[in-house]
């Protein structure tokens, strides 16, 4: 599970922008924009580390894969060609930021957080673990789920290219080539498109680009041995999608079901169960044992379901629409800014017809 949630990890958005809108909470904004700029402050060009005869042989090498996906993500897949990804920072930890999501007792849908410029998302980023963890238990308290989780990287939508861009960091630079490859063209996905008031759109749409890009890179570019290993972790991935999928299709209808809230609590804790021992089955008969989603199942709420569906619901529409568009990366992403030009509405239901 902790290749797929770094692969999958949700994009926090530059706080200066929300900063200099003067809001009451100026507070949380200030952490955004001093977090950030203490990664940038931390952050070299690629080509100073590799000039530098201390940079160690193993980063140096992974400097100069990320260059490759980095420039590969112009050349074949019509990302952006400015300052983000040529740069790289060691942060010193294993998360760049800790994100908070929330959902009530019985629902799935993740409670939001309205932001200038950047419209209202399912989660709450903190540069600072224990302000992440203090606001996760303020929730709880509250009667909320909540989960709290380390988050590896995340885009400012190119607002800070003049600035030096979003850098790579030691957080995932160590990835599989697979896996590397997937979160830089994820995260440069959000410069081609965003939708200010639609988490779901955004990151459906950054999984996809993701998806069809790094097959093409490993096709390209990766070994036997890196597409093998991409393959299994790949097969897993969608395993565990399939899975959390059909398990949250059975929570939604028992929740908007006209039961009442005790024999919803009762039925909620049966498919829970349920869930975990279809994983445990899966991860025997399946995986080989493979562990590595065991500490999502221990933990798994409503919060953590919700985050599921917001990477995941959309993505076979974007690949229809990618298809319909001819394969052609740059139709496609001029297709997805119109769509998310729409009112949320239209846009959901253009989409919709695309599968």
């Amino acid at each position: 599970m902790k290749r797929l949630r770094r692969a999958a990890a949700i994009c926090v958005l530059a706080g200066f922008a929300m900063l200099a809108s003067g809001c009451s909470t100026a507070g949380y904004y200030a952490q955004a924009l001093g977090g950030h700029l203490a990664v940038l402050r931390k952050s070299r060009p690629v080509s100073e580390w590799l000039a530098d005869p201390a940079t160690p042989a193993p980063l140096r090498a992974r400097l100069e894969l990320a260059e490759r996906m980095r420039d590969y993500a112009v050349a074949a897949l019509g990302l952006p060609d400015n300052a983000s990804y040529r740069r790289y920072a060691d942060l010193g930890r294993g998360a760049v930021v800790w994100n908070v999501v929330a959902a009530p007792e019985l629902s799935l849908t993740l409670e939001t957080w309205c932001f200038p410029v950047m419209g209202c998302v399912g989660y709450r980023g903190y540069y600072d673990k224990a302000a992440a963890e203090a606001l996760g238990a303020e929730l709880k308290a509250q009667g909320w789920e909540v989960e709290v989780y380390g988050v590896p990287a995340y885009s400012t939508l190119g607002w800070s290219n003049w600035l030096g861009g979003d850098p790579l960091l030691n957080t995932f630079i160590d990835w599989p080539d697979g896996e590397l490859a997937r979160l830089i063209f994820h995260e440069l996905a959000h410069q081609e498109a965003y939708a200010a008031d639609d988490t779901m759109f955004n990151e459906s749409f950054a999984v996809a680009v993701q998806r069809l890009g790094s097959s093409r890179w490993l096709q390209a570019h990766g070994d036997a041995a890196a597409r093998a290993a991409d393959a299994r972790s790949s097969a897993r991935r969608e395993d565990f999608q399939a899975l959390t999928l059909a398990w949250r299709k059975k929570l939604q209808a028992l929740y908007t079901s006209r039961a009442s809230d005790a024999d919803k609590r009762r039925r909620k804790a049966e498919l829970m169960a349920a869930m975990r021992a279809d994983y445990a089955r899966m991860k025997t008969e399946r995986w080989g044992g493979y562990a590595g989603y065991d500490a999502w199942f221990e933990h798994a709420n409503n919060a953590a379901l919700g985050v599921q569906a917001a990477y995941n619901e959309l993505v076979p529409q974007f690949e229809a629409l990618f298809e319909r568009e001819g394969g052609d990366f740059h139709r496609f992403y001029a297709a997805v800014r119109r769509l998310a030009a729409l009112p949320k509405a239209e846009r959901r239901a253009e989409l919709a017809a695309q599968k």
